[in-house]
């Protein structure tokens, strides 16, 4: 009798599909049980009018108030939803903040087991869509979101004819990431998304793939912006359970790998920095007796500061990066030159006046630095008979001869005048030529010296930027 008044009370009900056919006596199945004792009965609608006036929003009453619970039959079975995303953006990577900014597509996907219908009763439809407000949803975040969820609330999911829910939401994620800065601009970083329930312990719901993750990397990497700073590496996955206290709740992990692209900063960091520091090993060829090349150093160095501050923007506000190494070692160089220089300026301007005695102990490392077997290939070998040491020829420094005649001159008059103590100037004259030649070939040494940690440096330079972009 309850079975016969309940027919009766369905029938009275109408509802008409979205897809356009004829009018034909069909009828909607929907399963509705009762939870707590697994038992359900079978609601019989007539599908009259399919096809002109759209569903009735009354067809599916029985399951909307049921949303506020758990959509099983028995709660002693844990739901399974599928969850599976795609990186359709990455918008911003904060290095200050640690936050990764990126846009996902989140798709979930469960049965309830309170929606059926016969397709073929109901003019073919297999899939109808539903607001969610009427429909459970499993309370699924993200664990590293540091952002409140700005996803529109007024969204719908399909429901099929066999009771699949399939829910997919645009999200834009602001999550932590543990940000490792150190081979700017050539830096890989490897951020987690963790998805997981807020409520539910592994006894009422367990989480599964609805896509292989090789699907979601691929995806993302043919959707993702190829126009932004980053690019998409890969996406891989853990499942590792997560316990808070006598609690365990499910959980899956993804590891998505994201690449700066380094050509922005090699255009407009690393080259400009190296033509300078070349243009500054090549001022070694000015002459440094004629006072040219120190104001040359300094123009470079001021103007190496300035490019410093107008590209600071460009750099990380946090950590220390190896391309900062790198600039301050480009400042380095530039200053011990400019000391270098101005220091063998000093040093032969003394030497063709008043040169010191030299220390022993430099003495012998410039009669070892002038060894054949230990100078440079490209020094003359021919000795110098006064001193034992052979002339040096590096760009930018005169001959010793030509220093000591500037002094040599006058006491040549004078030894003429004075025919007497000939052989007592001559001693001091050789004697003054060979401290001479000393001081001279010293500054040989340091600028041979400085010279090439200067194409050492550029060559390091070079060979780690190559090793760096090609990993």
């Amino acid at each position: 009798m309850q079975g016969a008044r309940r027919r009766t009370r369905c029938q009275n009900s109408r509802i008409t599909p979205w897809a356009e056919g004829g009018q034909h006596e069909t009828s909607l199945l929907l399963t509705h049980s009762i939870s707590t004792t697994g038992k359900g009965s079978t609601f019989i609608i007539n599908c009259s009018g399919f096809g002109q006036h759209g569903v009735y929003p009354t067809v599916l009453d029985s399951a909307f108030d049921r949303k506020a619970f758990r959509p099983v039959t028995n709660f002693s079975i844990p739901t399974l939803v599928n969850i599976s995303f795609t990186m359709s953006a990455i918008l911003d990577v904060d290095e200050q903040l640690q936050l990764l900014s990126s846009f996902l597509w989140l798709e979930m996907v469960w049965d309830n087991p309170f929606i059926r219908w016969n397709p073929e009763e109901c003019e073919g439809i297999t899939k109808i869509s539903v607001a969610t407000k009427n429909l459970w949803l499993p309370d699924i975040f993200i664990v590293e979101f540091m952002d409140i969820d700005k996803t529109p609330k007024d969204l719908t999911a399909y429901v099929s004819n066999e009771g699949r829910i399939r829910y997919k939401k645009p999200m834009k994620v602001t999550s932590i990431c543990n940000l490792d800065i150190f081979y700017f601009p050539f830096d890989q970083q490897n951020c987690t998304l963790t998805f997981s329930s807020f409520l539910y312990t592994v006894e009422n719901m367990l989480l599964g793939m609805e896509k292989e993750v090789w699907e979601i990397a691929d995806t993302s990497r043919d959707i993702v912006q190829t126009h932004g700073e980053w690019e998409l590496l890969g996406i891989n996955k853990a499942t590792p359970k997560m316990s808070l206290g006598t609690s365990l709740y499910d959980q899956i992990m993804f590891y998505v790998a994201i690449r700066r692209r380094p050509r922005l900063y090699i255009i407009n960091l690393l080259v400009p920095s190296g033509f300078l520091i070349a243009i500054d090993a090549l001022s070694f060829y000015l002459p440094a007796e004629s006072g040219n090349r120190a104001p040359f150093k300094i123009t470079l160095l001021l103007g190496y500061k300035v490019f410093l501050l107008m590209m600071n923007d460009l750099l990380p506000t946090s950590g220390t990066p190896l391309i900062s190494v790198y600039f301050a070692l480009c400042l380095s160089l530039m200053v011990v030159s400019l000391l270098e220089t101005i220091f063998i300026t000093y040093l032969l301007h003394l030497a063709t006046t008043q040169p010191p005695p030299m220390p022993r102990w430099l003495h012998s490392l410039l009669l070892y630095w002038a060894n054949p077997r230990t100078c440079c290939p490209t020094a003359p070998q021919k000795i110098n008979k006064g001193i034992g040491l052979p002339p040096a020829h590096l760009p930018g420094v005169k001959e010793p001869v030509e220093l000591v005649r500037k002094v040599s001159g006058p006491r040549e008059a004078e030894l003429n005048g004075c025919p007497e103590s000939t052989r007592a100037q001559q001693e001091d004259e050789a004697q003054r030529q060979h401290l001479v030649n000393l001081w001279v070939q010293f500054s040989h040494m340091m600028d041979t010296l400085l010279f090439r940690l200067y194409l050492l440096f550029m060559a390091t330079s070079v060979v780690t930027v190559i090793v760096l972009w090609n990993i």
